[in-house]
């Protein structure tokens, strides 16, 4: 069987996805301002939300469908949006990082602690997403 390049490209993406590790940082308040600040922040940046999924809603829902009573988190969204420039300079330089769009932030609540976070990215290139998720984090968390 003979493999195409732009399966082994995808195979060795894959691989690689999955042992990133994500950014986490902790937020002094409430889900809902940690959500609406985050939003804020995205587009204070001349962004646009594409999409918000109701990850935590989603959990909740599907529990008792695949034999699990556990709560993961008390609430949990997941931002998706680009960045029409930095998608651009990422995707000029190595077309396979089309792999890292839409960029993601969550908020997430657990036992009473809001935390916000996004993946880490690859060296290279994708380290300009990486340092505009982080931006937009330390908007909302100050830090």
């Amino acid at each position: 069987m003979q493999l195409r390049p732009w399966a082994l490209v995808l195979a060795l993406v894959a691989g690689s996805a999955s042992a990133q590790e994500a950014h986490v940082s902790v937020y002094d308040g409430t889900f809902d301002d940690a959500a609406f600040e985050l939003e804020q922040a995205i587009t204070s940046q001349g962004l646009v939300v594409d999409h918000v999924s109701n990850v935590g809603e989603m959990l909740s829902r599907t529990g008792a469908d695949v034999g699990s009573d556990v709560t993961i988190f008390d609430n949990a969204v997941v931002y998706a949006f680009c960045s029409a420039q930095i998608s651009r300079q990422v995707m000029e330089a190595d077309p396979a990082n089309i792999v890292h769009c839409p960029y993601t932030i969550y908020v997430a609540e657990r036992d009473g602690q809001v935390t916000l976070g996004y993946r880490d990215f690859p060296d290279g290139p994708m380290q300009a997403v990486e340092d505009l998720l982080g931006s937009i984090v330390a908007e909302v968390t100050g830090g």
